[in-house]
C-alpha cells in the first residue's frame, strides 16, 4: 500500500484507511520514519507525530528494532452474559441467581431538578457506612453507573491513551474491554490463590505502569481474595511508587464472606475504591459507590457534568430503600452465604473426582485450570448440555487455559451431574 499525506493528520488517516480496508494487516511493519519522510517530502517530526498518534489509538506499536508494527483493528470483545434463547444450561454468563436478588421498588421520595446534590443524603449515609472504615479520612464520595463505568471514568481522569496500567492476568472481561477501547497498554500481573503476586506487580511497576487495577475479593475469573499478609506486602510495595494511581475494584463487597484488606499506602496521592451493587442487587441496577481522593473527585465531576450529569435519583431511591430494609439486607447476606456454599459444594464434588481447584475461592464462578486450550472441554460439555466460558478470553499475556463456570444458581443435583460430566470430559 502507498502511504500518502503532507501533514501528520493526513499520514495518520492514510494509514488508518489502509488498516480499515485490509491493505495493512496486523503484523505489517510500517516504513522507518526517515524513509517515509523522504518519500513524502516532509519533516521527520511530521511522520513521527503520525506514528505516535497511531500508537496512542492502538492501531500500531513500536517494536524496538522491528520498527513500528501494525496492530490492526480491535478484535470483537468478549462480554459477560450469554445469548438469549440459549438451549444449553447457562454456566457462562457470570450472573447472580435471580432468586437471591432483593425486591426493588422505584418510588421517588421527591422530584429533583437541576442543581441538586448529585448524591442523595440517604445514599451518602449508606455508602459511607460501607466505606468509612476502609478509606483514608476526608475521602470524597461519588457515584458511577456500575463498576465498569467507574473504571473507565477513573482511567480517563488519570491516564492518557497509550499509558501502561498493571492488571491481573487473567483479568475481568469488563476491565479488558475498557483498556482496549481507551487505548491503554495492560501490563500483566500474575495471580495466585491470594490475588496479585507481589514480585510480578513490582516488575509491572518498574516497566512503567502509571496505574494499578486490583480486585481485593472474589477476583473474576479465578475467585482469589487477598489475605492480610498479601495485602500488607502489596501496600508496602505501592508505597515506594507514590506517583502510581491505585484503583481497587471491590465488586463483591456486599456479598463477600472474606474480610477486606486494604492495599492503599497511607500517603497515596491518587486512589479510588469502587464498590458496585450489581452482584447483590442485580446487574441491571447500574450503580456503584466510588471513594477517592479529592483531586480525582474533582476530575470525575467535570466529566460527569459534561456527560450524564449524575446517577439518577430514582435509582438512588431504589437502592436506599433496599439497603435501609433489615429484611432485604438479611436476604443479601443470606445470598452471599448461599453462593459460597454452592461454590464450595462444587469444589468438594470435583475434589472427590480427582479435579482439585484452588482454595480459598469466592464469588459467583468456579475456576478450573487446564493444561492446554479449553476448546475441547467447552465443546464436550456443550454436547452434554452445559454452556461454560473458556478461560482464554480473560488472558492478558500468559495463556489463561481453564474453564470459568458460573455456579451461583446450581442446586445439589445439578452440581453432581456437572461434576460427573466434568470428570468425564477431563479424561
Amino acid at each position: 500500500m502507498k502511504i500518502t499525506g503532507s501533514s501528520a493528520e493526513a499520514i495518520f488517516d492514510s494509514i488508518r484507511e489502509g488498516i480499515g480496508s485490509g491493505q495493512l494487516t496486523a503484523g505489517s511493519v510500517l516504513p522507518p520514519v526517515r524513509e517515509l519522510a523522504d518519500q513524502l517530502g516532509v519533516n521527520r517530526n511530521t511522520v513521527a507525530a503520525a506514528y505516535k498518534r497511531l500508537d496512542a489509538a492502538g492501531l500500531a506499536s513500536t517494536a524496538g528494532r522491528r520498527g513500528t508494527v501494525v496492530r490492526g483493528l480491535p478484535a470483537t470483545m468478549a462480554r459477560e452474559g450469554s445469548a438469549p434463547g440459549l438451549a444449553l444450561h447457562d454456566l457462562a454468563g457470570g450472573n447472580p441467581d435471580p432468586r437471591c436478588l432483593p425486591s426493588l421498588r422505584v418510588a421517588a421520595t421527591a422530584s429533583r431538578l437541576y442543581g441538586v446534590e448529585t448524591v442523595d443524603p440517604r445514599m451518602q449515609r449508606l455508602a459511607r457506612a460501607s466505606l468509612d472504615a476502609d478509606c483514608p479520612p476526608g475521602y470524597a464520595l461519588e457515584l458511577t453507573h456500575g463498576a465498569v463505568d467507574g473504571i473507565e471514568r477513573l482511567l480517563s481522569a488519570w491516564l492518557l491513551p497509550g499509558d501502561r496500567i498493571a492488571v491481573e492476568d487473567p483479568c475481568f472481561l469488563g476491565s479488558l474491554n475498557v483498556l482496549g477501547a481507551a487505548g491503554h497498554a495492560p501490563l500483566p500481573v500474575a495471580v495466585d490463590a491470594h490475588g496479585m503476586q507481589v514480585e510480578s506487580l513490582r516488575q509491572a511497576l518498574d516497566a512503567g505502569a502509571r496505574a494499578v487495577l486490583l480486585t481485593p475479593r472474589a477476583h473474576n475469573p479465578t475467585g482469589a481474595s487477598l489475605d492480610a499478609k498479601r495485602a500488607r506486602a502489596l501496600r508496602q510495595l505501592l508505597a515506594g511508587y507514590p506517583q502510581v494511581a491505585v484503583l481497587i475494584d471491590d465488586h463483591y463487597a456486599l456479598l463477600s464472606q472474606q474480610a477486606y484488606h486494604s492495599v492503599l499506602p497511607m500517603d497515596g496521592r491518587r486512589w479510588a475504591l469502587l464498590r458496585s451493587l450489581s452482584k447483590a442487587l442485580g446487574p441491571d441496577l447500574r450503580v456503584a459507590w466510588l471513594a477517592c481522593d479529592e483531586q480525582t473527585a474533582a476530575r470525575l465531576r467535570l466529566r460527569l457534568a459534561a456527560g450524564t450529569g449524575w446517577v439518577s435519583h430514582l435509582l438512588q431511591d431504589a437502592v436506599s430503600a433496599v439497603l435501609e430494609s433489615a429484611q432485604q439486607r438479611a436476604k443479601i447476606a443470606a445470598a452471599g452465604e448461599r453462593y459460597q456454599q454452592r461454590l464450595q459444594g462444587l469444589q468438594a464434588l470435583l475434589q472427590a473426582r480427582g479435579l482439585p481447584t484452588s482454595t480459598p475461592m469466592e464469588g459467583l464462578n468456579l475456576w478450573l485450570p487446564l493444561p492446554a486450550d479449553s476448546t475441547p472441554q467447552v465443546l464436550a460439555l456443550a454436547a452434554r448440555g452445559w454452556h461454560v466460558r473458556g478461560g482464554e478470553v480473560f488472558a492478558v499475556s500468559a495463556p489463561a487455559h481453564g474453564l470459568r463456570i458460573t455456579c451461583a444458581a446450581l442446586g445439589p443435583q445439578q452440581q453432581r451431574r456437572l461434576a460427573d460430566d466434568l470428570s468425564a470430559v477431563m479424561r
